[in-house]
């Protein structure tokens, strides 16, 4: 098989291959390596690992946000209701003392057992069962319980809502208490925070999980020892690099609503602070700008500016060049000046690609350009630098 591995697999299909072993599924494991070479790049690399579908490597969590739902669990036993590939189960494994993987597809409960057997892990029970019936028919109670909805309805169709997913975890969160002292939910990084904590009040937690500045996962976190407090929900953005290193911004979504709004430069200073995608998606927008004493450019641009360069500052960091009044006359300019720019619009009428149009600039080098609008709805074009750290 590996001989095939870069093959076009559509072509493969309709090659009349004669073998001893059976094609198809030597097809479905190029093809699912493939899948799975960036985000699972220790499992690709394992030849004796089996994938029981393409849907499955398509739904599976990458190792780095894997990793990071292992400190979510406690230290005790843990049921993985919606087991799927088996890659949080097997991370799950390394932290927790037993695991249980609950699944009810026949085929991956038998890729699983053959994967988890290969990768020597020992303290993993596969269960063939709908999680639902599961629970409903088993007397333990877990340290932990996680459960990773599916999104998808008729049609293939995406869902967002937590209440229209399969299960409906907010029908089924009593029985889950039961059988839990903590409970995690995986749900798509597309899901509203405000509209999920309306939905559970019993939330304590949200983790906003990005990797790469491309936010990937909501985990809501409901500990049962320990009921929600005075002190409310906490939020923690969450970044992993290319390198797999996790910087973590947290805040109390009361203390954000309870803050005044950043005193809004009226002008942009030396620096541009862009926050994180994992910040944007929690709306951490006040939160942000006070601890870090930055000024927000205007209240719906979510950009900062000031004059001190912050290091530490969880987010891209540009040096400004120019601030240009966007109109007419500056499009031309602007365009010959800056044949080569990364473009951004924040808060501007136009997208990246009409501006783009319009400025007749390409894609690339080394500098920036975010369109965005200021104080007293002034539109402008910021041209920046990526800030040195040794600035």
């Amino acid at each position: 098989m590996t001989q095939y591995s870069d093959a076009d697999v559509n072509r493969l299909r309709l090659m009349n291959i004669q073998a001893d072993f059976d094609v198809p599924w030597a097809i479905l494991q190029i093809e699912a390596r493939r899948k799975i070479r960036h985000k699972l790049p220790a499992w690709a690399s394992r030849m004796e690992l089996v994938f029981p579908s393409i849907l499955s490597t398509e739904q599976c969590s990458s190792e780095q946000t894997a990793r990071y739902k292992q400190q979510l669990a406690k230290a005790g036993d843990l049921a993985d209701l919606t087991g799927g590939l088996g890659i949080d189960t097997y991370y799950f494994a390394q932290k927790a003392s037993q695991v249980v993987y609950v699944e009810r597809m026949a085929e991956y409960c038998q890729a699983a057992r053959s994967n988890f057997k290969s990768l020597d892990v020992n303290n993993i029970t596969v269960v063939e069962d709908d999680c639902t019936h599961f629970l409903q028919t088993c007397e333990r109670c877990f340290d932990t319980v996680y459960i990773d909805p599916a999104r998808r309805g008729a049609g293939n169709k995406r869902l967002f809502a937590l209440d229209e997913c399969e299960p409906n975890v907010v029908a089924l969160m009593p029985t889950l208490s039961q059988h839990a002292h903590r409970i995690v939910v995986k749900v798509s990084p597309m899901a509203d925070i405000s509209a999920l904590l309306t939905l559970l009040p019993e939330i304590q937690e949200v983790h906003v999980v990005s990797v790469r500045n491309e936010c990937k996962e909501l985990l809501l976190v409901i500990d049962n020892d320990t009921p929600v407090g005075e002190k409310g929900v906490t939020i923690f953005c969450v970044d992993i690099d290319a390198a797999s290193n996790t910087s973590t911004f947290s805040f109390k979504i009361d203390d954000e609503k309870l803050l005044p709004h950043s005193t809004y430069g009226k002008e942009v200073e030396q620096y541009l602070y862009e926050p994180n995608a994992s910040i944007l998606k929690a709306g951490a927008f006040k939160s942000v700008a006070v601890k870090y004493g930055v000024a927000k450019l205007q209240i719906n641009s979510h950009l900062y500016t000031s004059n001190e360069y912050l290091p530490d500052f969880p987010g891209r960091k540009f040096e400004i060049v120019e601030v240009i009044d966007f109109n007419s006359k500056s499009l031309k300019s602007v365009g010959k000046q800056y044949p080569f720019v990364n473009l951004s619009t924040r808060n501007f009428p136009l997208s990246v690609a009409e501006l783009q149009k319009r400025l007749k600039c390409k894609d690339g080098g080394d500098f920036y350009l975010f369109a965005t609008t200021l104080a007293e709805n002034r539109k402008v074009l910021i041209v920046a630098r990526k800030a040195s750290i040794n600035v």
